[in-house]
This record gives C-alpha cells, sequence and structure tokens, in this order.
C-alpha cells in the first residue's frame, strides 16, 4: 500500500512541483491589475476606445472646409512633318503652375451633426465596454484566485486527514498488539492512511495546476499563486440589497447598451437627412507662367481666383434612401429591444447571484459549526477506540464525517467569494 502511494506522488508530483515551489505569491489586488493590463480582451477593449475617440476627431473636422494645393511644371519639345514634307522642330518653353482649392460643405440638414453625435454615442458605448471586460477580466482572475486558494485549504485540510489517519493507525497497531482487536483494524487504518496521502497528492496537483492558470490570465512568464493570507480574504457585502439592485440596473452592460441605443438614434436621423438638399462652395486660386527656364510655382501676374456654389437636391435613387432609413430604423428599435432586456438581465442575474451569495454565507456558517462537531465527535470516538468502547467503524465514519465536512466548507467559501466576484463583476465596482 505504501509503495502503490509512493509511485502514485512520483508520477503526480513532478509536473505540480515547479508551478509551486518557484511561484510567486501576489495579493488579489496586484493579480487584478496586472490582468488588466496584459489580458488580450482588456487590450482590444482600450483600443476600441481609442478608435472610437478618432472617430469622433473625424467627424468634427467634417465641419472644416477641405483645402488642397498643386504645384507642377512641364515642358516639350519634338518635331512634325511640315506642309513641304520637312521636319519641323517644336519647342515649348517651361510651363510652370501652382494653386489652392477649398471647399466647405454649408449645409446637409444636420447629418454631419447626427453623425457626430452618434460617434459620440459610440464612444460612451465602448468605454462602458471596457468598463464591463476590465470588470470580466477581474471575475477570471478572481475566480482563479479563490480556486489557488481553495486548492491550498483542501491541502491543508488532507494534511490533518493524515494526521489524524496516522494517529488512528497507531492506535489501531497498539490493539491488535494487545489483542484487543482484529488484523483488519490496521488494514483498515493503513487504507485510510493511503487515501489521506492521496488527498495530498490531489491537491497538491490542483494547487499546481490552479497556479498555472492563474499566471496565465495575469500574464506572467513565471509562476505566481495567491497570498495564504488571503484566505482569510473577506466574504461579506456592506451594501444593501436595494442599492445593489439600483447598482446592477446601472451598470457597465447596461450603460453599453444604453449607448448604443443612442448612436442608433442618431444614425436613424442621419439618414433621414438624404431627403434633403446640401449647399457646397468652392474657392480655387490658380497661377500659371510660361518662361524658358524651369519655372514651378507660376507667374503671380497671372492668376486666376474663383468662387461657385452648388446645391444638390436628391430626387429618386431606386429607393436606396428608403432602404436606408428602414435599414437604420430596424437598427434603433433592435438597439432598444436590447436595451430593454439587458436591464432586465441585470435584474435577473442580481437576484440569482446574490441569492448564491446569501446560500453560501449560510453554508459557510453552517459547515463551521459542522467542522467543529466532526473534530469533537472524532476525539470521543478515537478515545472511546482506544478504550475498546467502539469499533474501528464507528471511528471511520467520524474521520469521514469530518473530511466532508470541511470539504463543504471550503466549497462553500469558494462559492461565495465567486459570487460575491460575480455581483463585483454585474454592477461595475468593487464591493
Amino acid at each position: 500500500m505504501r509503495s502503490f502511494v509512493m509511485a502514485l506522488g512520483v508520477a503526480l508530483l513532478p509536473g505540480t512541483l515547479l508551478a509551486q515551489a518557484s511561484a510567486r505569491p501576489i495579493a488579489l489586488e496586484e493579480a487584478v491589475r496586472l490582468a488588466r493590463r496584459n489580458a488580450p480582451a482588456a487590450v482590444q477593449a482600450r483600443n476600441s476606445v481609442k478608435q472610437s475617440a478618432a472617430s469622433v476627431r473625424t467627424n468634427w473636422s467634417s465641419f472644416l472646409p477641405t483645402i488642397s494645393a498643386s504645384s507642377g511644371a512641364s515642358r516639350s519639345e519634338g518635331q512634325n512633318i511640315g506642309p513641304s514634307g520637312n521636319l519641323v522642330a517644336i519647342t515649348r518653353p517651361w510651363a510652370g503652375s501652382h494653386g489652392i482649392n477649398s471647399n466647405l460643405l454649408l449645409f446637409d440638414a444636420g447629418r454631419r451633426y447626427f453623425d457626430l453625435r452618434a460617434a459620440q454615442s459610440n464612444v460612451e458605448a465602448a468605454e462602458a465596454s471596457e468598463v464591463s471586460q476590465s470588470f470580466t477580466v477581474a471575475l477570471n482572475v478572481k475566480q482563479q484566485y479563490f480556486a489557488v486558494l481553495a486548492a491550498r485549504e483542501s491541502e491543508s485540510a488532507a494534511q490533518r486527514q493524515l494526521e489524524q489517519a496516522q494517529q488512528q493507525l497507531r492506535a489501531a497497531v497498539t490493539r491488535v498488539a494487545a489483542g484487543a482487536a482484529t488484523r483488519s483494524d490496521s488494514l483498515r487504518s493503513a487504507i485510510q492512511v493511503g487515501n489521506a496521502q492521496l488527498a495530498i497528492l490531489t491537491a497538491s496537483n490542483n494547487l499546481g495546476s490552479a497556479n498555472a492558470a492563474l499566471s496565465r490570465l495575469v500574464g506572467s512568464t513565471e509562476f505566481v499563486t495567491a497570498v495564504p493570507a488571503d484566505t482569510a480574504f473577506a466574504i461579506a457585502i456592506a451594501v444593501s440589497d436595494a442599492e445593489l439592485f439600483t447598482l446592477a440596473e446601472s451598470g457597465p452592460v447596461v450603460r453599453q447598451a444604453l449607448a448604443s441605443t443612442a448612436a442608433a438614434r442618431q444614425s436613424s436621423r442621419s439618414v433621414k437627412t438624404s431627403y434633403f438638399p446640401t449647399i457646397s462652395m468652392r474657392f480655387g486660386a490658380n497661377y500659371n507662367a510660361a518662361a524658358d527656364a524651369f519655372q514651378l510655382w507660376g507667374d503671380q501676374r497671372n492668376y486666376q481666383y474663383s468662387t461657385s456654389f452648388s446645391v444638390s437636391i436628391p430626387i429618386f435613387n431606386g429607393l436606396g434612401r428608403e432602404e436606408n432609413v428602414l435599414r437604420a430604423r430596424i437598427t434603433e428599435d433592435n438597439a432598444q429591444a436590447s436595451l430593454r432586456d439587458a436591464r432586465l438581465n441585470a435584474r435577473q442575474q442580481m437576484v440569482q447571484q446574490l441569492g448564491a451569495f446569501r446560500l453560501a454565507e449560510a453554508r459557510v456558517q453552517i459547515q463551521l459549526a459542522s467542522v467543529v462537531a466532526g473534530e469533537e465527535d472524532l476525539r470521543v470516538q478515537q478515545e472511546r477506540y482506544n478504550l475498546g468502547a467502539s469499533t474501528l467503524l464507528d471511528l471511520l465514519t467520524s474521520q469521514t464525517t469530518l473530511d466532508q465536512a470541511r470539504q463543504a466548507l471550503i466549497q462553500a467559501r469558494l462559492d461565495a467569494r465567486t459570487a460575491k466576484a460575480q455581483i463585483e463583476a454585474l454592477i461595475g465596482r468593487d464591493l
């Protein structure tokens, strides 16, 4: 039995020792900060904000005139066949010119303004999406961080289980030697020791895997792990339930849907401007010159200024405008439906996560009492077994009950921490 457990440990440990022995402890706040900086989803969300902000600047510039400048010089020479059949050389002097032209859209029925408002709303949506993505990244990190803590708690619980199993084995061996128990007692106790050793190996393997997953989430090239002191991480929520529901209905996901709806509304208004005429103004200044020498800029005395106004009135474009208006209206309707659903979903998620948190919180208290009761029951059963007042089966039953209570406590703590992290991601703030 012992040789089998040792062989199993040799098979499991090499892949996890590196992830544990060399792991650098980091606090939860540092893990979240690193993940928000390095996670691909967070980087993409930040770049989306930058891209949306660039679109706003582009829309602002549409209110300004466009300006273009040109300059050039040309010279030609060659020969032609004259009237009498002889070759006539042709040489033209250098011709230089330069000019500047400007166009300004004077009236477009508000299209540029609506496009600008839509771009600004898209920035708000991108910023809300960045906040949402930031807390989603934080949620993933917290879940994995808490998984590391749970794995470490399981390892500690398995160590306690091993110590108690070894104590039971010594007691069983003593009673067998005294003739007060059968050899099966010592064999069963040895099996319990092996199971406890296997539980330690399993917890150690889970801890190494959790450390590796946490390292990936925070973008660290070295292995990192949770700070052992964070096992006492505060689980309570100091905010009232009513305030939590209010925060959820104005959380980042809802704000993103609200901004997307505003952008769709402005885009719908922009499309409708295609039914109105547009008025534009153009101004140009050109200078030309011809000389024997190279001339690039032209002669300032030989110039031409031009100013023109143009009005464009759309009459019929094959029902293209009507289709665009319909598409914009459908997009706006879809955005409003998404906004309504986002608010309802936030309320639903808050009900579920808050209920899960309260339930896990109650389970933690119950399991704490169960562990204390299980430890006392195991102590009593151990003494009774040592005195011959109970059987090994009674002792093993108490040990199993205590082990289950410890694992249930670890799971309850993990569920409570996870539910709290889910609520924080939903409302977009730390509690």
